[in-house]
């Protein structure tokens, strides 16, 4: 069964806002590889209400079929369910998610790579697609807000939310120090323990005796991100891309979790544009080390292949720089987020509603604006504590379509100009896919 892949337009249309929690969204088969016809009629039902078709369930998107989820997922998966502060039926999570249960598993987180990029180069890419033509694998489910790598590795990792883990966005204000901190690096973050202070799913795992892994590149065995949002695996790395993947493979031997992650599609879309020659050339590259990996774990063993957020392609003609125009930075101090997810600071004594009100208009049809009091209370985050609204923008700006917002004042012509970007709110960014294979 194909994809049927929607308009471009369709595609980059916000998509309804994500709820956090329990909630059954349609769930496919307790096993992975049975029911395809009722997982077929819930990928229907899917399709109806994301994109405006007749027949819609009218149910929310997310609840299970979220980012968050996954983990908790996992750990019921194998044996060890876990509760987190946003999912407390683990067990709910996994029959949600059509996983099977599983001695061993392995999650290969692929950075960047959104389910309907994936769909729409899906022909360079064998293995994924060997998995994307069965039924239950044939819709996506959603990732947090913002759509961008620090907000979601906390969310995966966590199995919580932005709202719990305080990792709001690529930059965000330090309450400390009153600066902008980045968190890919933590520059100017503090601790990365005292900012993320939930336990992550692989340490509560790791608590009750049970093996967990974790495979990737040597640099980020020990960076300030792994240890907010990842910690508690053993972390295992090696010199190449095909020892990292054998590493994976051997770990996957032996009961437990064992987290994979790979990088090079995100940096690639960043660098040279998503669904570009040199990003299909990653993807095939991907697709390869994935399909050596169901080769060489044992039999058995259940493999999920998700991602933290998609990519759109910047069209230049629509950026919109903020340095120049007046209207847009009276009243801000700061700004943080990212080109497709701008977070303002305003000024002590500046109401964020004239902001706000402001930046609606010069920017109509180029962005969604909203106070943080509004996009807290849609939901956006999750549920947020106090520590999370201080971390939180004032203002909180999404563009639309292929637009991006910059500011020349603090960034550089390579930051403003990247040819892939993500962090808003459209299918293309928030839709992830949830892939699961069970080796024979």
């Amino acid at each position: 069964m194909s994809i049927e892949i929607p308009s471009m337009t369709q595609l980059l249309d916000h998509a309804p806002l994500a709820a956090f929690g329990d909630e059954d969204t349609g769930s496919a088969a307790d096993c992975g590889h049975a029911g395809l016809a009722g997982a077929e009629l819930e990928n229907d039902q899917w399709r109806n209400r994301e994109f405006g078709q007749s027949g819609s369930d009218g149910r929310q998107r997310g609840g299970a079929l979220h980012l968050s989820a996954l983990l908790p997922a996992l750990s019921a998966a194998i044996g060890f369910p876990v509760k987190t502060s946003v999912h407390d039926d683990s067990e709910g999570c996994r029959k949600a998610l059509g996983l099977p249960q599983a001695s061993s598993a392995v999650v290969v987180l692929i950075d960047g790579l959104g389910y309907w990029n994936l769909n729409m180069r899906i022909g360079h890419a064998p293995y994924l697609r060997s998995l994307m033509n069965r039924s239950e694998n044939q819709r996506p489910i959603s990732t947090c807000v913002p759509s961008t790598t620090t907000a979601a590795m906390g969310t995966f990792g966590t199995g919580t939310c932005p709202g719990v883990t305080c990792m709001t966005g690529y930059t965000q204000r330090n309450p400390q120090t009153g600066q902008l901190a980045q968190l890919i690096s933590f520059k100017g973050a503090g601790e990365p323990f005292d900012l993320q202070r939930e336990p992550t799913v692989f340490e509560r795992l790791k608590e009750r005796g049970v093996r967990v892994t974790s495979v990737g590149l040597r640099e980020f065995s020990d960076s300030s991100l792994t240890k907010a949002a990842l910690r508690g695996p053993d972390y295992i790395s090696a010199g190449t891309a095909r020892a990292r993947l054998m590493k994976a493979a051997k770990a996957a031997r032996e009961p437990g979790l064992t987290y994979f992650y790979l990088r090079d599609i995100d940096k690639t879309g960043h660098r040279e544009g998503w669904g570009e020659e040199a990003w299909v050339a990653s993807l095939e590259n991907v697709d390869a080390q994935l399909g050596l990996l169901s080769r060489s774990v044992p039999s058995g063993t259940l493999i999920v292949i998700t991602a933290d957020h998609g990519m759109v392609a910047a069209d230049p003609r629509r950026r919109m720089d903020i340095a120049g125009c007046g209207e847009l930075t009276r009243g801000v101090a700061q700004v943080g987020g990212e080109p497709r997810a701008p977070m303002l600071y305003v000024n002590p004594g500046v109401d964020p509603h004239d902001v706000a009100g402001r930046w609606r208009k010069v920017l109509e049809g180029r962005a969604v604006v909203r106070t943080k009091d509004e996009a807290v209370a849609a939901g956006m985050y999750g549920p947020v504590s106090e520590r999370a609204m201080s971390v939180l923008g004032d203002v909180i700006v999404h563009a639309m379509g292929e637009s991006t917002i910059v500011d020349s004042r603090i960034q550089g012509e390579g930051e403003m100009s990247l040819p892939g970007v993500h962090g808003s709110l459209s299918h293309m960014e928030s839709d992830i896919p949830c892939l699961v294979d069970v080796v024979d």
